[in-house]
């Protein structure tokens, strides 16, 4: 278990991690494996269509969108890409969409942060398929909710037509995206939208539904390319007659910049974002902050050697939550809030980067307990119990009026169940923190580091409660309960089933069954199911979660709006 440490009135978490234990370096090899094999497979993810699709790219005297991204951004900085695993897996019977054909993240130009959204044309030409809708829409509602300037880079063929039914007529399908447009212009964030290649048909109104368009020659924007045209009313042009730069430039007035390259383009959106003015922030406290100095007092990759990365092991893995805020913190501070009661929860203030944060955490050790009769008890890590979610919900309150940003490190196994659990009002307390976070108005960023199953993922802020960013270590897993017991559940219901139909499976058949049915559910929970239909944002090395905060934090400073908090009715 970590200690505390007080240096003046100031509260230092100090660490008993012992990096040379067998364990740990069973832990961390067991990561580094991990990490491995998710840094090959997200290698492949950003050479998309592969070389021969670049190179054909290369040839029609264009550059890739990873390409045109390096040109925009600053000198020395890099893209902290969201969305990069969208539609991994899927699309098989067509070839598949990697990263859904299209690349979102969060970039500096002139200084600025902003959010970078570019079609990938060496995937199918850039056409949408329905995830590739989805990632764009989750890019513009990150800006929108923290007020993020965005650049376009348009290079698209339109709906991808075998999919057509799941790309373009519900509420968050392909048109939601030009909505969007509209309503981010009435906000006030400025967009700015590239053409790089083709934008056709619906696609075209993204560009122009922007504050500033700019086109380079060769490229094309209409609503119908010159085929269409020629079957639909029988007129024959060609594509630069008929939507060509030069054309929009001088004749239809559509474009604001004609650009000859790519090159010379991306030279003059950096100029027209360095031009951009600069908005108030957001109130939140933010000190003065040296890389150096108010870095965490410990080694963050030690936090490889906290978790193990078999799923069956992770799930009764034991280590001090407080060890990982440790490393991800400035100076490794933690002004623990409430530290000897509800104990299977972690509440406190710390800073990242300079700025001041409440970090709600799950805590894996087992933990005692003395309850209102006297009697001593152990309660089990990973658990919300009924005055672990009590004085949740009351910290979470506290930040909303002290207007700090809540930070989530989720490894919780759900609530504790069971006779005692119930008279306690586990229900009441575990409704009363769910309220608090779904009516907390400060940002909120959630790192799921191991599970995040049931109704912890909501009490702990999974995605269907708007944390502004969410993101995942490679050990993340998270469903409505572990591999193990669903597989469990599932045989069981399966056996039961069997027997209403007079059959009877024998013990190896429910062997047999058990171990399908678990290889299946472990597949749907691992982390890399969940961020292929961006149920996370992106998939974290742990000795990176810091600097994925920091920035997620700076882009939430960006808005300087946080509404009202009401908590509304809490049961009490």
């Amino acid at each position: 278990m970590s200690e505390v440490k007080q240096a003046g009135l100031l509260t230092v978490l100090g660490s008993k991690v012992d990096a040379g234990s067998r364990k740990s370096q069973a832990n961390a090899a067991g990561m580094r494996r991990l990490l491995e094999e998710i840094r090959a497979q997200e290698a492949a993810l950003r050479e998309g269509g592969g070389t021969k699709a670049i190179a054909s790219q290369h040839e029609k005297k264009r550059l890739t969108a990873r390409e045109r991204i390096a040109l925009l951004l600053d000198e020395g900085t890099q893209l902290f890409e969201l969305g990069l695993w969208a539609a991994f897996g899927m699309y098989e019977e067509w070839g598949g969409a990697p990263a859904a054909g299209c690349v979102t993240g969060l970039g500096r130009v002139a200084g600025r942060l902003c959010m970078i959204a570019a079609n990938d044309a060496t995937v199918k030409a850039g056409a949408f398929f329905p995830m590739t809708a989805k990632k764009v829409l989750r890019a513009q509602h990150i800006a929108m909710e923290n007020r993020i300037p965005v650049l376009y880079l348009v290079d698209s063929a339109g709906i991808f037509l075998p999919l057509q039914e799941d790309v373009f007529p519900d509420q968050d399908d392909f048109g939601r995206i030009f909505r969007n447009n509209a309503v981010m212009s009435a906000m006030g964030i400025p967009q700015i939208t590239a053409i790089m290649g083709m934008c056709v048909a619906g696609g075209a109104y993204l560009p122009v539904m922007t504050d500033t368009v700019l086109m380079t020659e060769g490229s094309g924007l209409f609503l119908a390319g010159p085929a269409l045209v020629q079957a639909a009313i029988g007129q024959k042009y060609s594509a630069e007659e008929l939507g060509g730069a030069t054309m929009h430039a001088e004749i239809s007035g559509t474009v604001d910049y004609k650009e000859p390259n790519d090159h010379l383009c991306m030279a003059r959106m950096r100029s027209l974002v360095e031009k951009m003015g600069e908005r108030p922030g957001a109130g939140f406290s933010r000190t003065a902050f040296d890389a150096e100095k108010d870095a965490p007092k410990y080694p963050v990759d030690e936090m490889y050697g906290l978790l193990d990365a078999d799923p069956a092991k992770a799930a009764v893995n034991a280590y001090d939550m407080r060890d990982v805020i440790a490393r991800i913190v400035d100076r490794s501070e933690f002004d623990e809030y409430r530290p000897d009661y509800g104990r299977t929860v972690l509440c406190g203030y710390a800073r990242v980067g300079g700025f001041a944060v409440g970090i709600v955490a799950n805590q894996k050790t087992p933990q005692p307990h003395t309850s209102h009769a006297g009697e001593k008890r152990v309660e089990f890590g990973g658990v919300i119990y009924a005055e672990s979610a009590d004085k949740a919900a009351r910290f979470i309150m506290d930040c909303n009026q002290n207007l700090a940003p809540l930070l989530f490190l989720h490894d919780v196994n759900g609530f504790m169940v069971g006779r005692d659990a119930e008279w306690t009002g586990i229900i009441r307390s575990g409704a009363k923190m769910v309220t608090a976070v779904a009516n907390s108005t400060v940002p909120k960023i959630t790192v799921i580091v191991g599970g995040s199953y049931g109704a912890g993922n909501y009490a702990m802020c999974g995605k269907a409660y708007d944390p502004r960013f969410i993101f995942a270590w490679p050990t993340a897993r998270y469903a409505v309960m572990s591999g193990a017991s669903a597989a469990q559940t599932l045989v069981e219901l399966r056996v039961r089933q069997l027997e209403r139909g007079g059959k009877k499976l024998s013990d190896a058949g429910k062997a047999e069954l058990t171990a399908s049915i678990r290889a299946t559910y472990e597949e749907q929970t691992d982390c890399r199911y969940a961020a292929a239909r961006l149920w996370v944002d992106a998939i974290l090395d742990p000795a990176r979660t810091r600097e994925a905060v920091l920035t997620a934090l700076e882009a939430c400073a960006l808005n300087p709006e946080v509404k009202p908090f009401n908590v509304g009715i809490l049961q009490t």
